[in-house]
């Protein structure tokens, strides 16, 4: 499996990112070095693109993949695009606080610890649907993991589009997302741009 081990720290300083939309509450005091640089057309289209598939943990080819899906179904294909990798399992576990950060999620998921109604899914890519009942399993739930991450996680604000039983470590996905409600800050009409080409 590719792993992207450049410091996340780093990484965030290079495409002008806040370390918080990744669920980190680091700040780097370091300036970028391309802060004052112009960028191309081409560049900023790059940038965004990376941006997106670092945010979601997602390499290029299953990028291009969601890519193509949000090109065949109806409306605007940028806003597809967000709303289908917003539908990650591992991203719902995420924003239901179920993890510190989407890395963790993906952990999570891929340790069996997720029931999805009611079966084990070990697929962070795994799209939910409306009505899709999460939880963690039984024999998980007492941890202390999930203790120590719900009070980190606790002031975390829920997406409208989900529901959250925290006593129970147990979310529903009440609707689709809605492009207003993802607060990435990715523009995605500069990767239809760049894939359009």
């Amino acid at each position: 499996m590719a792993v992207d081990r450049t410091p996340v720290l780093k990484r965030c300083r290079s495409l002008d990112l806040d370390p918080v939309f990744l669920g980190i509450d680091k700040k780097s005091n370091r300036q970028s070095k391309r802060a004052n640089r112009k960028m191309s057309q081409y560049a900023l289209q790059l940038r965004e693109k990376q941006k997106a598939k670092f945010i979601y943990g997602v390499l290029e080819k299953p990028f291009r993949n969601y890519y193509n899906k949000a090109e065949r179904m109806k409306g605007q294909t940028g806003d597809n695009l967000m709303i289908t990798l917003e539908r990650r399992l591992d991203n719902v576990i995420f924003r239901l606080g179920l993890a510190r950060t989407r890395m963790e999620a993906r952990q999570i998921v891929d340790h069996r610890h997720i029931l999805v109604n009611g079966k084990i899914v070990n697929i962070p890519s795994y799209l939910v649907s409306v009505g899709d009942v999460i939880e963690v399993k039984e024999s998980a739930k007492d941890s202390q993991r999930y203790k120590d991450v719900l009070e980190v996680t606790g002031g975390r604000i829920i997406p409208a589009w989900l529901s959250l039983d925290q006593e129970n470590l147990k979310g529903e996905v009440t609707a689709l997302p809605q492009r207003s409600e993802i607060d990435v800050p990715v523009d995605e009409m500069l990767i239809v741009g760049l894939y359009s080409k």
